[in-house]
């Protein structure tokens, strides 16, 4: 697996990651048309709040800022190194299919519709599996300690969504070679050279799409709702708000779709949260994730005896 060590750890010119530089102007640009919608004094409020330096500097953001350093290091020392690649599935699964069921090959799409299908294909894959894995997360008790991690902050913001225990990585890191794997080595069996993806900076364009519409806002104060129709289908950011919120934490498991959710009866439209103008609360037993040190070594203690 290849890896540019300074896209991955600066993340500002990587279109793959996050808070690369053109999501951040675009999350920027849509606070921007959020606040000019609001009544003025709601907008107001909004702002202080969003603006505030007790939000950006609070004791859970600034581990935030610690931890993403060294999550970083991590990764490569020891997350990056045990999980296997996609490149290694895919060769897997189509050697198996081969052997299985000899040579098929798929001739009347043409390379155009190969490209869409596969790049639709993947998108969707991935979405599902990351929807079942992070509700394995809660689901699982011992894995919802790992996952706990990323659910004691207190406050959130664009970095929070690093604060991931290294299991927690490390799953992602399998699920990801496996689901992108395994569709990559079906088109390859029935499709052979003429796979390949449809791209914006070397990015999946639907992932690269999402994270242009506000990804970054999703772990932020700004309550931005979709209409209930869109909800049902997309995820927005104020419905991830919700899923970090010490009494919805078992709703809107979705990465970047909410069909999932609405499938399978874990849905919380937001609307409804901000009609009773509800006060959501962040951070589960954050008194516990206080340092670098906790955030990697309380999971562990549960299992102990």
């Amino acid at each position: 697996m290849e890896i540019n060590l300074f896209d991955s750890f600066v993340g500002l010119f990587s279109p793959s990651k996050r808070i690369y530089w053109q999501y951040i102007l675009s999350s920027l640009f849509i606070v921007l048309i959020y606040f000019l919608t609001l009544e003025k004094k709601v907008a107001k409020k909004e702002m202080k709040i969003n603006l505030s330096h007790k939000l950006w500097l609070h004791q859970s953001a600034v581990l935030d800022y610690k931890y993403f350093i060294v999550s970083f290091f991590l990764k490569v020392l020891f997350i990056l190194p045990f999980v296997f690649s996609v490149q290694e599935v895919s060769i897997f699964v189509y050697e198996f299919l081969l052997d299985y069921n000899g040579y098929v090959k798929i001739t009347f799409l043409n390379y155009f519709q190969v490209m869409i299908l596969f790049t639709f294909t993947l998108f969707i894959v991935s979405d599902f599996t990351r929807y079942w894995l992070h509700r394995f997360l809660h689901t699982i008790p011992f894995l919802w300690e790992f996952h706990k991690v990323h659910h004691s902050a207190k406050v959130l913001t664009p970095i929070t969504f690093y604060r991931v225990h290294p299991v927690e990585n490390l799953l992602f890191g399998f699920r990801y070679a496996l689901s992108i794997g395994i569709v990559t080595g079906v088109f390859i069996y029935f499709f052979g050279a003429m796979i390949g993806i449809y791209e914006i900076l070397g990015t999946n364009i639907f992932l690269y799409i999402f994270s242009l519409a506000g990804s970054n806002l999703r772990h932020s104060h700004i309550k931005l709702a979709y209409p209930k129709i869109v909800e049902n289908i997309f995820i927005s950011p104020f419905q991830h708000q919700l899923h970090h919120s010490t009494k919805y934490y078992n709703k809107n498991f979705g990465g970047y779709l909410s069909v999932w959710d609405n499938l399978f009866g874990t849905l919380q439209i937001s609307r409804e949260i901000l009609k009773k103008d509800e006060k959501i609360h962040f951070g589960v037993e954050t008194d516990k994730f206080n340092t670098i040190y906790n955030l990697l070594t309380v999971p562990f203690k549960k299992f102990r005896y």
